[in-house]
């Protein structure tokens, strides 16, 4: 076959919380190679968590190598790089693009009094105070977080802790904007990437922009933030010593960044208002298109530009879903098996699957409260925690790891109708990406407890990276946004089982009533360990 025969490809790289994935996709939507690497996260006792800038870039660089070796992959025919990822992490970047400390990460608490502070005031509702709660709601279309997650809490954290390094930050940069400087020289980001900065205007997301006001009330420099680009921006091309180590066409594009819920709708081809998906792999969170911008405060639930131009896209993300089991299974059940080794990895699961395969729907009443860092919408609180509920002498392992499956879908349950409240329709069925959808029995449950048809998109695994790619084809030209959708297959359907239903409403019910009855007990746990620590 002619070279020129084969079709266009896409580079696309998902920078996640626990790594780079890497895929190689054709402009028809097709997977040609993919690769993976791990990267740590660094914890420390006062509620940081963190990153390093230097490790996000090996193991890139690691995985594009592995992705691009494939036999299936011919380089000359890739003609862009799109970089998507985690967010709500900050890396402070000298003048010559070099980290001056480790990224802080979404996990990272350590700004949550700096917020506090921030968005005090006399006359408060839900701990903000109205005034600056109504400008920041009206403005961004979201609040800063008191838990310390967003972008501007380890901004201010930083400044705070950090003066001197503060002072020789040349920029502020979201994971995916720091690979995009790595591989074009150019400091930027995205009206997609800052919105967790929450300092920009976002009334006309065609037209986001800095608001003066909001950085003289934050006390933030303009001069440290990235300049701005529009969501289908191409940056440039790719730097001669990156296309040459990548062997690489010279040619090869960068186009700006997303985050990886923006790419994630594209990759489960949610493309259409009020099509919506879920998206559970580290985190989990529920989502879709909506061609307006708004905010419920009490609920935790946003919207943010898109990945498509002119359009909006719904904030609902509510933490540790799959860590939460990879916490569960990897440090208490099986802390003794050999988790750098993917064979065996990916043994101990499905054997743990098949498992809790075996174990009725509900668990016998053992609950998992999933709040292993705090909990999100619909009901977001930074000193809740999780744990099991209900455990009994005969509790195994196979029931702890089903109430684990059961707790994150019963979480997800819960925010559901407010989700459609917030839209403003039902929706009929849901998409499902993310590592959990790899697994039949989970699908299932996703099912039984939402009590929706779930559509299973093919390489579930992959789908940031797909959106990622077709994000780019948008962006060039090579694909119109009506044909997406079809360049996405739906590799099954699960049905939600009737016999289930008594049973799971009856168990989601006590699920929220944990919530409610055991936030002040946390409160009065958590609160009292932050005082020990400052």
């Amino acid at each position: 076959m002619d070279p020129s025969d084969h079709p266009r490809s896409i580079l696309a790289v998902d920078l996640g919380s626990g790594g780079p994935k890497v895929a190689v996709v054709t402009e028809r939507g097709e997977i040609l190679s993919h690769a993976r690497r791990s990267v740590s996260t660094l914890f420390v006792d006062d509620g940081g968590a963190e990153q390093d800038p230097h490790e996000w870039w090996r193991a890139v660089d690691q995985a594009v190598a592995t992705a691009l070796s494939h036999p299936q992959v011919d380089r000359s025919r890739i003609v862009a790089v799109s970089c998507t990822g985690q967010w709500s992490v900050i890396a402070p970047i000298d003048a010559s693009g070099q980290p001056l400390m480790n990224a802080i990460h979404w996990m990272d608490s350590r700004g949550a009094p700096d917020t506090a502070a921030l968005t005090d005031g006399l006359i408060k509702i839900d701990g903000y105070g109205l005034r600056r709660l109504l400008r920041w709601i009206q403005i961004t279309g979201a609040v800063p977080t008191h838990s310390g997650a967003d972008s501007l809490a380890h901004i201010l954290y930083l400044k705070r802790a950090h003066p001197d390094i503060y002072a020789r930050t040349h920029r502020l940069l979201e994971p995916m904007d720091y690979l995009n400087l790595r591989l074009t020289g150019r400091f930027s980001a995205s009206y997609a990437t800052i919105f967790p900065y929450l300092l920009t205007d976002n009334r006309d997301v065609t037209r986001v922009h800095y608001h003066d006001g909001l950085l003289r009330l934050a006390g933030v420099d303009r001069a440290k933030l990235p300049d701005l680009v529009p969501v289908d921006d191409v940056l440039g091309t790719l730097l001669p010593e990156i296309a040459a180590a990548w062997q690489l066409p010279p040619t090869t594009r960068v186009v700006c960044g997303t985050t990886d819920n923006q790419t994630a709708a594209l990759g489960a081809g949610s493309i259409d208002d009020a099509v919506g998906y879920i998206s559970v792999g580290t985190t989990s969170w529920l989502s879709c298109h909506i061609p307006f911008k708004k905010a419920n405060l009490l609920r935790a639930i946003a919207t943010m530009p898109s990945a498509i131009p002119g359009r909006n896209i719904v904030v609902a993300e509510q933490g540790a879903a799959g860590r939460c089991l990879e916490a569960v299974v990897e440090r208490l059940l099986c802390a003794d098996r050999n988790w750098s080794d993917e064979s065996e990895r990916g043994n101990v699961y499905t054997r743990l699957f098949q498992e809790a395969a075996a174990v009725p729907a509900g668990c016998d009443g053992l609950l998992f409260l999933p709040w292993l860092n705090g909990s999100g919408p619909p009901a977001a609180d930074g000193h809740v925690r999780g744990g099991f509920i209900n455990q009994t002498l005969r509790t195994g392992r196979a029931e702890a790891v089903r109430a684990v499956m059961e707790g994150i879908a019963f979480n997800l349950g819960w925010l559901l109708p407010h989700v459609e409240n917030f839209v403003g329709r039902r929706f009929d069925s849901l998409r499902l990406v993310g590592g959990a959808a790899e697994s039949d029995l989970w699908c299932q449950i996703f099912a039984d407890i939402l009590d929706r048809p779930i559509q299973r998109i093919a390489s579930p695994r992959l789908a940031t990276v797909r959106g990622a790619a077709l994000h780019a084809l948008m962006s060039l030209g090579i694909r119109r946004r009506d044909e997406i959708s079809s360049l996405v297959p739906i590799s099954g359907v699960f049905e939600p089982d009737p016999r289930n239903r008594k049973t799971y409403r009856e168990l989601s019910s006590a699920f929220v009533k944990c919530y409610k009855r055991t936030r002040g007990l946390f409160a009065l746990l958590n609160k009292g360990a932050e005082k020990a620590q400052n």
